[in-house]
C-alpha cells in the first residue's frame, strides 16, 4: 500500500469538505452506495474513500462521482484563470508602467 505524502491542513480540510458535500448530495438524491458506485464505475470502498475526502483517490474518480450527481459544471470553474485573483493581480503588476514608441516608428511619417 502506497503512503500519501503529508498534506497541508487547508488541503485536508478542503478534501474533507468535498467528501462530505459529495456524501450529502448523494443522500439528498437518495442514491444508495451500491448504485452510486456502479454508476461511477468504481467500488463501494472507493466511494467511501471519496466521501471521506481521501487524497489517494484519483481526481478522475472524484470527477465521475460529481458527474453522476449532476455537479460537473462546477468542475469547469475549479481553476478558471479568469477567476484567479492572485494570478491576475501578479500579471497586472508585471505590465509596463508606460509604453515607449520604437525608434523605427518615431522617425517615420504616419
Amino acid at each position: 500500500m502506497r503512503k500519501t505524502p503529508p498534506l497541508p491542513l487547508p488541503v485536508k480540510r478542503a478534501l474533507a469538505k468535498l467528501g462530505a458535500d459529495i456524501r450529502n448530495a448523494r443522500l439528498r438524491r437518495r442514491i444508495p452506495t451500491t448504485i452510486m458506485a456502479e454508476r461511477a464505475f468504481t467500488t463501494r470502498m472507493t466511494l467511501q474513500k471519496v466521501e471521506r475526502g481521501d487524497p489517494s483517490v484519483s481526481l478522475g474518480i472524484y470527477a465521475v462521482v460529481l458527474f453522476v450527481l449532476g455537479l460537473t459544471p462546477r468542475l469547469n470553474d475549479l481553476a478558471d484563470a479568469s477567476r484567479d485573483e492572485l494570478g491576475l493581480q501578479l500579471e497586472e503588476e508585471r505590465l509596463p508602467k508606460r509604453i515607449r514608441a520604437s525608434k523605427k516608428s518615431a522617425g517615420s511619417p504616419a
